[in-house]
C-alpha cells in the first residue's frame, strides 16, 4: 500500500503541476474560458470576478501538485484537491453532456483533448483524490518543516510571477493560429478538397399547445392555424475541412471590407491590435511613435485594429497623437485571440506574422536595410 500511495501522490501532483503550468503560459485564455462557463451555466454576476478565479485556480493546481508531492500540510490540501477535482468533474461533465462549452481548456490551448476525454479524465483523477484523502493520515512531509515550507513559498511565488509575466508580454509560447510563422491569409482558405457544413432551416410553428418542427418545404404557411414560434439552423452534414482562421475581418468604420487588400499586400504591414480602446495600455508610447514616424518614412503601412465603436477610437486616435492612421475594426473575439495583450503590435510580411510584442516589449525603432527591415 506504501508503494502505491507513493505511486497515486506522483500521478496526481505531477499532473496538477503540468496542468497548472500549460495554463499558466496564457492565463488570458483560461479567463475567457471561465466567462463562457459562467453565460452557460446564467451566472454573468461572477464575470467581474472570471480574472481572479482564473490567476488563483492556475497557482492553486501547481501549489497543490507540490504539496501533494511534498506532503506538504496534506490534511489540508487532499480536501482542497478532492473539492477541486469535484468542480473540474462537474465543468467538463456539463460541457461534454451540454455540448454548450466546445472544449474545456484544462490544459489550455497547447494541449486540445475532447470533452468526453477530458471528463474520464477527470473522474479518474477525482476517484484518485478521494483515495488520498482517505489515506491523509498516512501522508507524512517528505522533507523537514522549513525546507518543505520553503520550497511551498517559492513555488507560490513562481505560480504567480510566471502568469504576471504572462500578462505584462505575451505567452511565453504561442499556440493559437496567429502565432508567428503562420501565413494569415492561406489559413483563412478553405482546404483543398475539404466541403463546407451544410445546414438546413427548422421552421419550428405551434398550434393547439403542440409545437412542431418544419423545413422550408413543407412548413404550413398557407394554414393560419399554426403560429410561427422560431427559426433555427440544424446541422445536416459536418464540413469535412475548415480554415484554421476564421471570422478575422478588417472593416473600416463606414463597412468596408479591407482584410485582402492588407493581408495580399507586398511588404512590411504594421498591425497595432487594441482590444478595447478605454481601457488600453499606454506604456512605451515614445517606441511606437518611433515605428509609426518610421514606417511612414519607408512607406510601410501601419493600421491600429480595435474592437471598440467608432466614438471610442476616435477619441483614443486623438489621445494617442495619431493623425493620419487609419483605424479598422475587428470582432471582439477574434481581437482576444489575435493579441493576449491590449494594445498589442503584429508585424507581417506578404500576409505572414513575422513578430508580435505586447505594450512591454514594442521595438525601440526601425530601420531598413538592404530592403530588409531591422528592429532595434
Amino acid at each position: 500500500m506504501k508503494y502505491f500511495l507513493w505511486l497515486v501522490r506522483i500521478v496526481v501532483g505531477v499532473l496538477f503541476i503540468f496542468s497548472g503550468l500549460v495554463k499558466a503560459n496564457d492565463p488570458l485564455g483560461l479567463v475567457y474560458k471561465m466567462k463562457e462557463f459562467f453565460e452557460v451555466l446564467h451566472m454573468g454576476f461572477m464575470e467581474p470576478y472570471a480574472f481572479a478565479f482564473s490567476i488563483a485556480m492556475i497557482a492553486f493546481e501547481i501549489l497543490c501538485g507540490m504539496a501533494v508531492l511534498l506532503g506538504f500540510a496534506f490534511r489540508v490540501f487532499s480536501v482542497l484537491l478532492l473539492l477541486l477535482n469535484m468542480l473540474f468533474t462537474f465543468l467538463t461533465a456539463y460541457a461534454w453532456f451540454t455540448g454548450t462549452v466546445k472544449e474545456c481548456g484544462c490544459f489550455g490551448a497547447c494541449i486540445k483533448i475532447s470533452n468526453s476525454a477530458t471528463f474520464y479524465k477527470d473522474v479518474v483523477l477525482l476517484v484518485l483524490s478521494i483515495f488520498l484523502f482517505a489515506m491523509r493520515k498516512r501522508v507524512h512531509p517528505l522533507l523537514p518543516k522549513y525546507p518543505n515550507t520553503a520550497i511551498i513559498i517559492l513555488t507560490a511565488f513562481f505560480a504567480f510571477g510566471s502568469q504576471w509575466w504572462a500578462l505584462e508580454h505575451l505567452p511565453y509560447y504561442d499556440c493559437l493560429a496567429y502565432k508567428a510563422g503562420n501565413n494569415l491569409w492561406q489559413e483563412m482558405q478553405i482546404p483543398p478538397g475539404a466541403t463546407p457544413a451544410v445546414y438546413e432551416s427548422v421552421m419550428i410553428y405551434e398550434k393547439d399547445g403542440v409545437k412542431k418542427e418544419f423545413t422550408t418545404q413543407n412548413y404550413p404557411w398557407q394554414d393560419t392555424t399554426w403560429k410561427f414560434v422560431d427559426r433555427k439552423d440544424k446541422l445536416i452534414k459536418e464540413a469535412t475541412g475548415e480554415p484554421l482562421v476564421r471570422d478575422f475581418t478588417l472593416t473600416d468604420y463606414d463597412g468596408n471590407d479591407h482584410t485582402q487588400e492588407i493581408l495580399t499586400a507586398k511588404g512590411y504591414t504594421f498591425l497595432l491590435f487594441v482590444r478595447d480602446a478605454n481601457s488600453a495600455r499606454e506604456d512605451n508610447m515614445d517606441r511606437l511613435h518611433n515605428i509609426i514616424t518610421e514606417a511612414r518614412k519607408q512607406n510601410i503601412n501601419f493600421y491600429v485594429v480595435t474592437s471598440s465603436d467608432k466614438k471610442d477610437a476616435m477619441a483614443l486616435q486623438q489621445k494617442w497623437n495619431m493623425p493620419g492612421i487609419d483605424f479598422l475594426q475587428l470582432d471582439a473575439t477574434v481581437t482576444k485571440t489575435v493579441m493576449r495583450s491590449n494594445p498589442g503590435l503584429m508585424l507581417i510580411k506578404d500576409s505572414v506574422i513575422m513578430n508580435k510584442w505586447s505594450y512591454r516589449d514594442y521595438p525601440k525603432g526601425i530601420s531598413m536595410q538592404s530592403g530588409k527591415l531591422e528592429l532595434q
